[in-house]
């Protein structure tokens, strides 16, 4: 537990297996949430469609982009709108809590480009090794 002078903050422990740090960190860590995150964020006073969202995440299917999109709403990462046409329309936009973590995101999207080239080099001589 950490303390400050107004709030006291619980810290987990990442290597208990019931963690929710662990399991938040697990969750945050999927391609499709970051990949779902950036698109999002691309937008920040529009929301997204759900048919855009998907042209924009390839190789994701209708249903893991739904099943991805409510778990990041129960997180309150995102919101949902519902207009009540025939089809109904569905729209997504990140929420502020949302937006924290794209920012963390692209700090870790900005470190695999800036080093994708050395770990490749360095799977190319591990697999070259005998």
């Amino acid at each position: 537990m950490v303390t400050t002078p107004d709030v006291e903050l619980e810290r987990g422990d990442l290597f208990d297996p019931n963690c929710s740090t662990r399991w938040l960190v697990d969750r945050i860590g999927s391609k499709w949430v970051s990949m779902i995150v950036k698109v999002l964020a691309e937008e920040p006073s529009v929301e997204v469609r759900f048919a855009a969202l998907r042209r924009r995440t390839p190789g994701i299917s209708q249903k893991m982009l739904s099943q991805t999109l409510r778990t990041l709403e129960r997180d309150g990462l995102v919101t949902r709108r519902v207009e009540p046409t025939v089809p109904p329309r569905v729209h997504y936009a990140l929420t502020p809590l949302g937006h924290s973590l794209e920012a963390r995101l692209a700090v870790l999207r900005d470190w695999a480009e800036e080093h994708m080239r050395a770990v490749g080099d360095a799977r190319a001589a591990y697999d070259a090794a005998p």
